[in-house]
């Protein structure tokens, strides 16, 4: 895919067409999903991750603090996702400091499994699976003067092993996730990785940080270091569809102006847009929802 990088506030397409840039401003709000059973899965998240829980009828919102970050639809008719189906990789939520890093480990440890943990150079990070195989990152964040960059100026990252003991001595001693923990990022699989980055670069309007590992893309409002992650990494085939796993995700900008801007931007690149006021949505090339939303 012809792409390339012109500075930090605009991205130009193959057709020289500009396009409006989002910033620093704009981050993630929520993510959903769409989940066999509540009774099931509510407990993961509440239990082990440390998240409030609000239950309505057959959905669940799960916040820190005040801020929800996961919302769960009971669809205990829908079908397991397949094996070829795009989808989530992992969620991931990010904890304001390396001692509520400690204390997920610590929870981790007395109730779910540990699939990984990693430093990435920018971040920390712990991983494992929620009761319906949904991937699930916990991390924290470097500050962003330590982070490593390339000559190009795109972040660097990498996986390098953890030191679990180190992060534990840190703890706070705290059993819910404490104010500050938002949605960092999202990372999903795609079956075409030119085509998900035409939409997350060129119509969306985030920034490529990182393409330094094979068949993956790390893409960002901004500087940070990626908000969204792309992957090829298990031959997926097929659009999401309405199995078990993501229904959408949320990204959340400053001001009208930057919604009008998106909502061009999309519809300039074929896109069909919905919604009016203060937010919008639009599904990415794989059947993944995007709801685009002014900050509250």
């Amino acid at each position: 895919m012809p792409l390339a990088l012109t500075h930090q506030g605009s991205v130009m397409t193959d057709t020289a067409t500009e396009t409006p840039a989002l910033t620093d401003a704009t981050h993630p709000g929520r993510v959903a999903l769409r989940v066999g059973s509540l009774d099931r899965v509510v407990p993961f998240y509440r239990d082990v991750v440390g998240l409030a829980v609000e239950r309505y009828g057959s959905r669940a919102v799960l916040s820190a603090g005040n801020t929800p970050l996961v919302v769960l639809n009971e669809a205990p008719d829908a079908p397991p996702r397949a094996g070829d189906q795009a989808g989530l990789f992992h969620l991931a939520i990010r904890v304001p400091d390396r001692g509520a890093l400690g204390d997920v480990l610590d929870r981790i440890r007395d109730g779910a499994t540990l699939s990984g943990a990693s430093d990435h150079l920018v971040s920390e990070a712990l991983y494992l699976r929620d009761p319906e195989g949904n991937g699930v990152e916990i991390y924290r964040d470097r500050p962003r003067e330590e982070w490593p960059t390339k000559d190009d100026g795109r972040v660097k990252m990498d996986t390098l092993p953890l030191d679990l003991d180190s992060v534990l001595a840190d703890a706070h001693g705290d059993d819910r996730a404490p104010v500050g923990t938002d949605l960092g990022h999202v990372h999903l699989e795609v079956t075409d990785l030119g085509r998900a980055l035409d939409f997350y670069v060129d119509a969306l309007g985030m920034n490529l940080r990182d393409d330094g590992y094979p068949n993956a893309a790390f893409v960002a409002a901004g500087g940070y270091h990626h908000h969204v992650g792309l992957n090829r990494w298990n031959d997926r085939r097929a659009p999401a569809g309405e199995s078990h796993g993501i229904q959408w995700f949320e990204v959340v900008v400053p001001d009208a102006e930057t919604l009008t801007a998106v909502r061009d931007s999309l519809e300039e690149h074929g896109y069909a847009v919905e919604g009016d006021g203060d937010s919008l949505s639009v599904s990415d090339p794989d059947g993944i929802g995007v709801r685009v939303a002014l900050e509250p």
